[in-house]
């Protein structure tokens, strides 16, 4: 009976993202003489070619070779650390994620891109190289090729037992040229069947130098009776000169030979020929690649202590109720309400620590900004450093898989229109090197993650032109700061001079703010011309659970999420104004804010339909505040999100559902939805165009 590596393959690829994350900051950080952080990437790039290797990732290991080649050297003194070395590594990390991503996935990746790097990798390496205007290949040390053997190794279950270490005999070929191994693990038994004196393995070695069959066969010299060994001269010329009749060498392992080091470029035909290991088990590890695919997620110990301490409670408190249940009499009313009050309390808490272990710090989300805002630097020629505060303020983990994308697009904003030139900056009087931060923390209940930049900041003139020129508002339109940064969300609005590939400003900011949207959150827009710019992103700590405010609207009940709410209040009939068509404005403080009936948006039938007699909630979404006209104000509970989409279909002004104490289902208003539906409903974005009085250019954008 064999070991199903199969089994391991998740783990496998979780800690090899682990590993290419960590080796993408070491290299970020890396400094001349820093052996500690070349030590640190040099072992998570052997481990993932190690593990690549053991499940058959070929292309994985193959790739991974030349990756750790060439760390090898740095770490042993042999190369010094270059700018120029680091990019290559930083671009081989890059495809090696590709090569990864594609072997989780079973699809295709970029062999271009992947081939490109293998070559510029064996060129920093000095390896041999065949350019466009050159036929003749010259390797590292001046000969037209390399030489070497494939060494295939059996040794008979036994050989330990005589007192022959394979490792003494490897050590002996490396010294005689560059050596590469792969263990084959077939014939590894269960193990609860492992005798540990006897031996299972097998190997593959490739040894690369100039060396004689002979010195080889010495070193297998004493063991040659308790083994089958195999030498293969390795083929003298690139793999684009070999002929249909020459052999190929042919391995027993499940992992594809070590690439040549004088072989510029994975080649794919050689790593499938040299892999005819049975599709039955090549079917069974693809199997089990598809079903890596579910998420996971690590868990901290005191987490899971706490929810085991959690459900015991539980138990005992439904344990007590049981025994209450039987022969109930009314003198033990007074202990059941205690029970149920503890089972109230059990359940609350369970819940709270349910949720904790799916909210993880927002580093996670973090982590890919310093290599891009490297990336963005070397690209644009700029100076510019990233800086990271808050790292460890928790998220929900769904939420935070899908808040990545949007800071991306913002932080590449801020990267391409916001910082400026470093000759701009010092004839301001600014730091040479711009900065863009990003900062995370929590308030009221949700999180708050800030994107700023000491750059140029929005020109508020400039926008207002271009929303004009494009039919957004009004010429005479009376705008206030926050509504005028809102038009950089319209589709395809942008004050950028020039389009890059990178951003223009406000080019995509549409799909980020209804990203965002989709989240139940929020973005904010502040900047100073010359100064800078922040990008304040507002959302709720979860999507499972959501605060909510209980209204009655006729037979309904409604719930308003509390984030979006300002204020209730009951309407005053002296700071009500009815203007032209069906539009009421009721004058808040400072603000006229559209009343929305919510009964006439619905088709509901109520007997409040006199706005004298109803009350006000006040919300806001996107920068416009809006009155909801309801019958009554109910609970304040937290409610568990049901999707619509996934149950029913999408309704317009509809985000969700919920099932309340009573069973009944209640619905949840999709706010800015909502204002969407008043808006084209009432035609409020015509009435603007053409004009009108001075209160609708207040309220209307």
């Amino acid at each position: 009976m064999s070991v199903d590596l199969s089994q391991f393959i998740p783990s496998f690829l979780e800690e090899s993202f682990e590993g290419l994350e960590l080796m993408e900051s070491g290299l970020l950080n890396l400094q001349p003489g820093d052996n500690e952080t070349i030590h640190s990437i040099f072992r998570a790039a052997h481990s993932i070619k190690g593990g690549a290797g053991t499940f058959g990732f070929d292309s994985v290991t193959d790739f991974t070779h030349l990756v750790e080649t060439l760390l090898d050297e740095m770490r042993d003194g042999r190369r010094e650390v270059t700018n120029a070395d680091t990019e290559i590594l930083l671009e081989s990390v890059d495809c090696m994620r590709l090569l990864i991503e594609a072997a989780r996935d079973e699809s295709d990746y970029d062999t271009e891109k992947v081939a490109q790097t293998s070559s510029r990798l064996a060129q920093t390496l000095g390896n041999e190289q065949l350019t466009s205007d050159e036929n003749v290949s010259v390797d590292k040390v001046g000969s037209e090729s390399a030489t070497g053997f494939n060494i295939k190794f059996v040794p008979e279950h036994s050989l330990a037992k005589t007192g022959n270490d394979p490792l003494f005999l490897f050590s002996a070929l490396a010294e005689l040229g560059s050596l590469t191994i792969h263990a084959n693990t077939n014939e590894l038994p269960a193990l609860m069947d492992i005798d540990a004196q006897e031996l299972y393995l097998s190997w593959q070695l490739t040894l690369i130098g100039e060396v004689d069959e002979e010195e080889v066969k010495e070193i297998f010299e004493w063991v040659e009776d308790e083994c089958l060994l195999e030498l293969t001269p390795i083929d003298n010329k690139l793999p684009q000169e070999k002929t249909e009749n020459e052999p190929t060498f042919q391995q027993e392992n499940t992992t594809a030979p070590a690439i040549d080091e004088t072989t510029p470029q994975i080649q794919e035909s050689q790593i499938a020929a040299a892999n005819p290991k049975s599709a039955d088990e090549k079917a069974t590890v693809s199997k089990t690649k598809a079903k890596t695919e579910v998420g996971s997620i690590r868990v901290g110990v005191d987490k899971v202590d706490s929810l085991i301490n959690l459900v015991g409670e539980l138990v005992i408190t439904q344990s007590m109720l049981s025994e209450l249940g039987n022969d109930f009499v009314m003198e033990k009313v007074e202990r059941l309400n205690s029970g149920l009050e503890q089972l109230l309390q059990n359940t609350k808490e369970l819940q709270e620590s349910v949720m904790r272990i799916r909210m993880l710090p927002i580093s996670f989300a973090f982590s890919r900004f310093p290599r891009l805002v490297h990336d963005l630097a070397v690209k644009t020629g700029k100076a510019m450093e990233l800086v990271i505060k808050g790292e460890q303020t928790e998220l929900d983990k769904t939420v935070m898989e899908q808040i990545g994308d949007p800071l991306v697009h913002l932080v590449r904003n801020a990267a391409d229109h916001g910082i400026e030139a470093s000759d701009i900056r010092v004839a301001q009087g600014k730091p040479e090197k711009g900065t863009i931060s990003l900062d995370a923390y929590h308030q009221g209940g949700n999180i708050v993650i800030e994107i700023n930049d000491d750059g140029a900041g929005i020109n508020r003139e400039s926008v207002l032109a271009k929303a004009v020129d494009k039919g957004l508002i009004d010429a005479n339109a009376t705008l206030t700061d926050s509504q005028v940064y809102d038009l950089l969300f319209e589709p395809g609005f942008s004050t950028a001079a020039e389009i890059t590939d990178i951003s223009g400003r406000g080019v995509g900011m549409d799909v980020v703010k209804r990203n965002i949207q989709a989240l139940g959150g929020r973005i904010q827009v502040e900047s100073t011309l010359g100064k800078g710019s922040t990008f304040k992103v507002n959302l709720p700590l979860t999507l499972a659970i959501l605060d909510g405010q209980l209204v009655k609207v006729g037979s309904e009940t409604y719930i308003i999420p509390l984030i979006a709410i300002v204020e209730s209040l009951q309407i005053d009939n002296k700071l009500i104004n009815r203007v032209s068509g069906d539009m009421v404005l009721y004058r808040l403080r400072d603000d006229n804010v559209p009343v929305l009936p919510i009964y006439q948006l619905f088709d509901l039938e109520t007997e409040c339909i006199e706005i004298d007699n109803a009350l006000l909630v006040v919300v806001e979404a996107d920068g416009q505040k809006v009155g909801l006209m309801v019958d009554d104000l109910l609970a304040q509970q937290q409610v568990v999100i049901k999707s619509l989409k996934d149950n029913y279909q999408q309704v317009a002004g509809i985000s969700g559902a919920t099932i309340l104490g009573d069973g009944s289902v209640a619905m949840i208003l999709d706010i800015p939805g909502m204002i969407s539906m008043a808006l084209e409903k009432a035609q409020y974005a015509q009435k603007f165009k053409n004009g009108g009085d001075s209160v609708k250019a207040e309220v209307c954008i």
